[in-house]
C-alpha cells in the first residue's frame, strides 16, 4: 500500500500520519464471551445482598 501525503508536512507529521494509516488497517482479533468466561460464584441469596433495611434487627427479637 502506497501513502502519498500532499503539501509537504514535516518529516514528524510524516511519520505520525504513517503510523497511524498502518495501525488503523492492521487487523483485530476480538475476543468472544464463552461460557467458561462466566464466574461460578455468585452473590444471590446472599446476606449482603439484601437491601440494609432488610437486615435490620428486629425490635421483637
Amino acid at each position: 500500500m502506497s501513502v502519498q501525503i500532499s503539501n509537504q508536512p514535516t518529516e514528524e507529521e510524516a511519520v505520525a500520519i504513517t503510523a497511524a494509516l498502518e495501525a488503523a488497517l492492521r487487523p483485530v482479533a476480538i475476543a468472544t464471551a464463552t461460557q467458561n468466561d462466566k464466574p461460578k460464584w455468585r452473590f444471590s441469596g446472599r446476606w449482603w445482598a439484601q437491601p440494609s433495611i432488610a437486615r435490620r434487627p428486629r425490635p421483637w427479637t
